[in-house]
């Protein structure tokens, strides 16, 4: 094992080298599962995002970011989203949605799991 020689106040220490970072490794290779994995969308939510595959979080995320975009929270109680014409072709055709409401009317939109 190699070791290091460092001065620490007026003491010279030896210290040892760092293992190499095999965790980081190791990390990287964890299969990603849950919200986080891409998996195909409905044709209605690809073309609004762009993509044919996409993880819930990341539609969550682009459908966020378009309304804030469009500013289509409603301004007297921004808990209620006002849907425009591209918004009504993913959300069942309603004019209002909830932003509790978002999630459940993604599901359609996703493949369910087995």
């Amino acid at each position: 094992m190699a070791t290091v020689s460092r001065v620490i106040g007026a003491c010279r220490v030896l210290m040892a080298k760092a293992a190499s970072s095999s965790g980081v490794v190791e990390s990287s290779r964890k299969q990603i599962t849950g919200i986080q994995k891409a998996v195909p969308i409905s044709q209605p939510l690809a073309l609004f995002i762009g993509e044919n595959e996409v993880s819930r979080t990341t539609a969550v995320k682009k459908i966020w970011e378009y309304i804030k975009l469009n500013n289509l929270q409603n301004p007297e109680n921004k808990r209620e989203i006002l849907c425009d014409e591209k918004l009504k072709t993913i959300f069942s055709g309603k004019d209002t949605v909830g932003f509790l409401e978002i999630a459940k009317q993604l599901s359609q939109h996703f493949p369910k799991s087995r």
